[in-house]
């Protein structure tokens, strides 16, 4: 339970420090993958990477296009499909997101002295 706990403590903080750039972990992690992508993903594309069901999908991107961080295209080779990308603005909020997560990572790490942070890191490994 430990580990459950720590994790809930860390993704409060995260959500807490987003917050302040108007992000959530859900919406810096879809603007994660669509910054990543060498072109517009289409919705179930996003969907698989984020491991969500479609509809939560369609329902994060509207909340991203509402906040101007996203926009859905045509797909140039299908009129059925709808792509989404980063707007400039989700590119500026995508990258001040990154900077919180490494910011709030490090402290977070820098809670634990090194020599149980490299034991933790041992375990947690062997979880894969």
């Amino acid at each position: 339970m430990s580990v459950l706990q720590a994790a809930q403590q860390w993704e409060g903080r995260l959500e807490s420090a987003l917050g302040t750039v108007g992000l959530s972990v859900p919406k810096f992690m879809a603007l994660q993958h669509l910054a990543n992508a060498h072109e517009p993903l289409t919705l179930s594309e996003l969907a698989d990477y984020a491991s969500c069901v479609r509809s939560n999908i369609t329902q994060l991107v509207d909340r991203l296009e509402a906040d101007g961080l996203a926009e859905r295209v045509d797909d140039p080779h299908d009129r059925r499909v709808i792509r989404a990308r980063l707007t400039p603005l989700g590119k500026e909020r995508y990258a001040a997101g990154a900077r919180i997560i490494d910011r709030v990572s490090a402290e977070f790490a820098g809670s634990i002295p090194a020599e149980d942070r490299a034991i933790l890191e041992r375990l947690l490994a062997r979880l894969h």
